[in-house]
């Protein structure tokens, strides 16, 4: 491990992206620059944040969230941005214990 890690911003490391450019749905959000695609969070750790996840969503007629339109979890520098709201995220699982 290299000893200037800790000096990084997340962004900077290998860690905080990935692609997986050979699933069937990539990229499983319209988007002008698939190469900035980070396959990360797949499934957005945010959803459950319902409308204060932070990102461009809708409500369907029927009460589901639809996130078609999200690039939030997906960009390049995503990662330090859905760390961020891991806290509240904690706090929803308090709740359901």
């Amino acid at each position: 491990m290299s000893d200037n890690i800790s000096m990084k911003k997340p962004e900077e490391c290998a860690y905080s992206f990935t692609q997986h450019t050979r699933c069937e749905f990539f990229p499983c959000h319209a988007t002008d620059h698939p190469e900035d695609f980070n396959c990360l969070f797949c499934y957005c750790p945010l959803y459950a944040l319902g409308s204060k996840c932070g990102g461009n969503f809708t409500y369907l007629d029927n009460g589901i969230k639809d996130c078609t339109n999200c690039l939030v979890p997906h960009n390049r520098g995503s990662y330090s941005y859905v760390l961020k709201r891991y806290p509240e995220l904690m706090e929803l699982a308090k709740k359901n214990r």
